[in-house]
């Protein structure tokens, strides 16, 4: 749904739902005010758009870190305990679905979260988004492949098992039904 398509009250609910979640959390962004939160959201109705796709998939998005971290910009990551239910079961990307020959899956993880506006987490930001809490202890998430893996078939993903956090290979055409994707979008 793009942000044309987003009602005023659909915006208002994800604000809401935002506000509830940031202020449930805060542990996770220590030094950020939520009025500037919000200041950004209502000044950037795309990105309450963005947001409100990875609620209704299942991401609890909220923000993450502070705001010096990405000069100034507010941080919002997926942060649902498991891989968000409404993004699984998905290969990593267009070039992986369409070399499936058979038993395909619905879609792919990267043409997904380009289609919400968003981005996949990279290796380090989900070793980062980790430090906030434990994610994936019962699933995994496709991360941002480098290309030099990518280019010999594999792609990355990661999971948090005995307290740690690993990060794994696969070919990049499979797909699992605990296997999803959290992403990370800038406002």
């Amino acid at each position: 749904m793009s942000s044309a398509e987003l009602s005023i009250a659909d915006q208002e609910a994800i604000i809401t739902e935002l506000r509830s979640r940031f202020l449930n959390n805060l542990a996770r962004h220590r030094s950020v005010d939520w009025e500037i939160v919000e200041q950004r959201l209502r000044a950037n109705p795309s990105a309450l758009a963005v947001l409100r796709n990875l609620e209704l998939s299942g991401g609890e998005p909220d923000v993450v870190g502070d705001l010096s971290a990405d000069g100034g910009k507010v941080t919002f990551v997926d942060c649902a305990p498991g891989s968000p239910k409404g993004r699984r079961s998905l290969c990593y990307d267009e070039a992986a679905l369409n070399s499936r020959k058979e038993h395909k899956p619905a879609g792919s993880a990267t043409e997904i979260a380009t289609q919400y506006g968003a981005e996949l987490l990279n290796e380090e930001q989900y070793k980062w988004l980790q430090s906030f809490g434990e994610f994936d202890l019962k699933t995994s998430s496709w991360l941002k492949t480098p290309d030099e893996v990518r280019k010999l078939g594999g792609a990355i993903f990661g999971d948090r098992r005995f307290d740690r956090v690993f990060v794994y290979h696969n070919g990049a055409e499979s797909y699992y039904a605990a296997r999803g994707f959290r992403c990370i979008l800038f406002v």
